[in-house]
């Protein structure tokens, strides 16, 4: 089975009454190219339902006035894969993006609330470099009897990794640094030349069957929303968490981020920013484009991913990994979005709802050179103690899309949704 997702708008109107076709009418003209959406659906999203000790304490907290907070709970699970953590740590990240409605803005700055974010992305982070550095390592992809790599492309919106907790990380809270004796990932010490072509050596490690070959071929529509769904976190927000790097880079590396933000935020057109043209694809899918309104419905894995490059971004530091992410994120691109285009020809959706898609296999065919070559080659040749930390945020992104693959398709292969229960 999958979600009962509402609709609010649908792409056919088939064995609807007179009322339901004329909905459907205008669902059609609302998912064509041009449509911008206005501010309802731009607006900040409510705060979500709670999922654990430490997410109930922050919703309630972020509720209510701002002042110093102390005393809190520990999360329930992990900040990398857990309902509880995880979420949390989603929270304190949006209210550095478009915020909560009803929230103060001044608890974004609030010192105490940043210690608490501190304490949340030093258990993320050792869990993330003991994940990275099992991407391409021989015989690190095997679970329960299968290759785990259970996908293709971080654009694939996913690809495969099973497990949660297979890791056995420390939580980070038994007084030393959680980042202490895991540091870059081993054997990655390379050239900057060298960056472009590891790189597409560690693109190269997954292998296997893909989410956006599994819905070109055999997916049904309703499973497609489910994913629409799940990217609906970052694609209504895309390029804003790369654009933390822009003040971060300078020269040559900067000009070619410069390049492909420009095209994701539409070289200034509003109909063509990359993030609009996926809310009209929600809304050709029948599907709420409204900032965050699916939040309660998206399982840790996803959230993962969105919390991703935003931890990279937020942190000078990282810079460099912010940088392999996005290069990853671009190098996969092409194929995968031209099967989702054919997917959604294939239920006979029309133009309005592939564009974002078919926008992306041309734009990138031409990001992926800039993303290897200008960007990431050209930050490693202009720092090149930077070189081992792009190929972090490369690893880091492959391995954390592919465990979100993998609950997809289960949960599908199990003919269950992927979705949280509403």
């Amino acid at each position: 089975m999958v979600a009962e997702l509402p609709v609010i708008e649908g792409p056919s109107s088939e064995g609807r009454s007179s009322e339901g076709r004329s909905a459907a009418g205008e669902a059609a003209r609302a998912g064509r190219y041009g449509t911008v959406l206005g501010p309802r659906e731009l607006a900040p999203s409510a705060l979500p339902a709670a999922r654990g000790t430490l997410s109930d304490y922050l919703v309630r907290q972020l509720a209510g006035p701002v002042r110093p907070l102390s005393g809190w709970p520990a999360p329930d699970d992990d900040a990398l894969a857990g309902e509880d953590g995880a979420l949390a740590l989603y929270c304190l990240y949006e209210l550095h993006y478009r915020g909560f409605a009803g929230v103060d803005d001044r608890w974004e700055w609030e010192p105490t609330l940043l210690a608490l974010r501190a304490e949340l992305e030093d258990d993320l982070e050792t869990r993330l470099r003991r994940l990275a550095s099992e991407v391409g390592e021989a015989g690190a992809h095997e679970r329960d009897g299968r290759d785990a790599r259970d996908g293709y492309d971080a654009r694939d919106g996913y690809d495969a990794r099973a497990g949660r907790d297979a890791l056995n990380v420390p939580d980070g809270r038994d007084g030393r640094d959680a980042r202490d004796g895991v540091g870059p990932v081993a054997g990655d010490r390379v050239g900057p030349a060298d960056v472009p072509g590891v790189l597409r050596e560690i693109i190269g490690c997954s292998t296997g069957p893909s989410l956006s070959g599994y819905l070109a071929e055999e997916g049904s529509l309703a499973q497609f929303r489910e994913f629409a769904v799940h990217r609906s976190l970052l694609q209504l927000k895309e390029a804003d968490p790369h654009s933390w790097a822009i003040p971060r880079l300078s020269g040559r590396p900067k000009a070619a981020l410069m390049e492909i933000q420009a095209d994701e935020y539409g070289n200034g057109r509003a109909p063509d920013v990359h993030q609009n043209l996926f809310g009209v694809t929600m809304l050709a899918l029948g599907l709420d484009p409204g900032y965050g309104r699916y939040l309660d419905r998206i399982p840790a894995t996803t959230l993962a991913t969105v919390n991703l490059p935003t931890f990279f971004g937020l942190h000078r530091r990282l810079r460099a990994a912010l940088v392999g992410h996005l290069a990853v994120f671009e190098m996969t691109s092409v194929e995968p979005m031209g099967a989702y285009a054919a997917a959604l020809r294939r239920h006979g959706l029309g133009a309005g709802a592939r564009h974002f898609f078919e926008v992306h296999v041309v734009a990138d065919a031409h990001h992926q050179n800039v993303a290897a070559e200008e960007l990431a080659r050209g930050l490693a040749l202009a720092e090149p103690a930077l070189a081992d930390d792009i190929l972090f945020g490369a690893r880091a992104i492959m391995a954390v899309e592919g465990r979100c693959s993998t609950a997809i398709l289960d949960a599908w292969r199990a003919g269950r949704s992927s979705l949280r229960s509403s």
